[in-house]
């Protein structure tokens, strides 16, 4: 095969997902030895792009459409966060060393035995990504992170030509985006590839074209990464906070208190003796490397789990046998993980007004204030021409916006952030953080577990950061 061959090409291909366009006449060309970077606002195509690419989905026929590969569906391999989180839909609970034996075969679950040789190969590559410890762990016990590169490791494991890679870097630490970066910048014997991003800086630095979509159609494109390293995203302007301050909070009593808690994950110590106290007023960001126990914390506080035996949590207003339901419809929560839950509802709508119940799904018809509250955080986020459309018909970006929407909807005292900016474009993520600065501002508390020190909000002053099981608390610098 020639070296600028063409392995897959679309030629005026649309698509139309109940009635609304979602790829408008894209012409695009994949040829041997480019690697490619996707860039474009949430809802612009760029996950049904690749989508197409790998004949996931086929072009709406309009008699003028063409889709041709000289590859085999095997051999292109697609990871993103929609995959990820079919583990958590379908419950498929598989070792990590299964998941990425899976790669081998393009199977989703294991039908077929490898041979000594596969399994060697599969071990070459879990020591590759650094997932060697974690073979024997269930998917659904991993953090989101960790479960991420999992399926990067399974990519790599198989017989791939051409990786389709969707927001990939999201969720994943410092240690693992680096790998990662690694591995697709290898000089020789390396895949081609089409890489979406919203962040500039994590892009490898072995990019050939950048592409950037918007409303379904390629308006831009061009060799190299260089002159596309901020333009196209545009770099965040700085978060001004409204100048409103916080009214006089008393600081005598704790809204949470944590005290002597090992909390266990898949019958293993994820964090060990946890002392920590969340006063009222203050704003807490929690750091820490993929599978340190972010997520686990937050579950904690929001009440999906429970210390082991000897450790205590205590919540202002709940008593001892009170319902951890009322403390819920006081907190709201925010995380990837949540887009599954809510995969099968049948409106953004929906979405947003189970918030007011903390429940996944309704259990009565809403009533006419559940729509007046949908109504006004669906506009506040700027989705409300979309609260009819279902998740599965709206991009992750915009899913990520209604489980906003669903968080504000009760008005809680408490926002818990897991990994919040995930999935969203340059304007969005600059808008999100804003939003989460003036609700701290406004008297909303603020926990978040993030990655990127960059999606720390200003008000955000307390850091708790989790290392081999241990919390250690500590000041940030304030900035303004």
């Amino acid at each position: 095969m020639r070296q600028d061959a063409a392995l897959i090409e679309l030629s005026r291909c649309s698509l139309v997902l109940d009635g609304h366009v979602v790829l408008d006449e894209i012409d695009f060309v994949l040829r041997r030895g480019e690697r490619w970077a996707l860039i474009g606002p949430n809802g612009s195509g760029k996950t049904m792009l690749l989508k197409m690419l790998r004949g996931d989905v086929w072009p709406t026929p309009t008699g003028h459409e063409r889709r041709t590969t000289r590859l085999d569906k095997e051999h292109i391999a697609y990871v993103g966060p929609e995959r990820q989180d079919k583990y958590v839909r379908y419950g498929w609970n598989l070792t990590v060393a299964q998941v990425v034996t899976t790669g081998l075969f393009d199977e989703d679950i294991p039908l077929t035995q490898p041979t000594r040789a596969q399994q060697q190969r599969v071990a070459r590559v879990l020591q590759r990504f650094g997932l060697s410890g974690l073979r024997r762990r269930h998917m659904l016990t991993l953090s989101y992170g960790q479960r991420r590169l999992t399926l990067v490791a399974r990519a790599f494991a198989g017989n791939a030509r051409v990786l389709l890679l969707d927001e990939v870097f999201n969720g994943l630490d410092a240690r693992a985006r680096e790998k990662l970066r690694r591995a697709l910048e290898r000089p020789r014997g390396g895949h081609d590839w089409v890489l979406t991003s919203h962040r500039p800086k994590e892009l490898p630095s072995n990019v050939t074209q950048v592409a950037r979509i918007e409303g379904g159609r390629i308006v831009e494109r061009g060799p190299g990464v260089q002159k596309w390293g901020q333009s196209p995203l545009r770099k965040p302007r700085a978060v001004h906070a409204e100048r409103a301050e916080m009214g006089t909070v008393p600081i005598s009593a704790a809204l949470v208190r944590i005290s002597s808690a090992t909390i266990f994950r898949d019958y293993r110590p994820v964090i060990r003796d946890l002392n920590w106290t969340l006063l009222p007023g203050e704003h807490w960001a929690v750091l820490g490397a993929n599978g340190s126990g972010k997520s686990t914390l937050l579950s904690l506080i929001y009440g999906d789990l429970h210390p082991a035996l000897g450790g205590t949590i205590e919540r202002a207003g709940l008593a001892v046998g009170d319902r951890i339901e009322d403390w819920k419809r006081r907190v709201a929560w925010v995380s990837p993980e949540l887009q599954a839950d809510h995969f099968a509802a049948h409106s953004l709508e929906e979405v947003v007004i189970s918030g007011r119940y903390a429940s996944v799904g309704l259990n009565a018809p809403p009533t006419a204030a559940d729509r007046r509250s949908a109504r006004r955080w669906l506009e506040y986020f700027g989705i409300a021409e979309l609260r009819d459309r279902g998740p599965r018909s709206v991009s992750y970006g915009q899913m990520r916006l209604a489980l906003f929407a669903r968080a504000m909807a009760n008005e809680p005292e408490l926002l818990l952030l897991d990994e919040p900016c995930t999935g969203l474009d340059g304007d969005v993520r600059e808008r999100v953080l804003h939003e989460i600065e003036r609700l701290a501002r406004s008297g909303t508390q603020i926990v978040m577990a993030v990655h990127d020190a960059e999606d720390i909000v200003p008000a955000v002053q307390n850091v708790l950061r989790i290392r081999a099981g241990k919390a250690k608390s500590e000041l940030r610098p304030r900035t303004r």
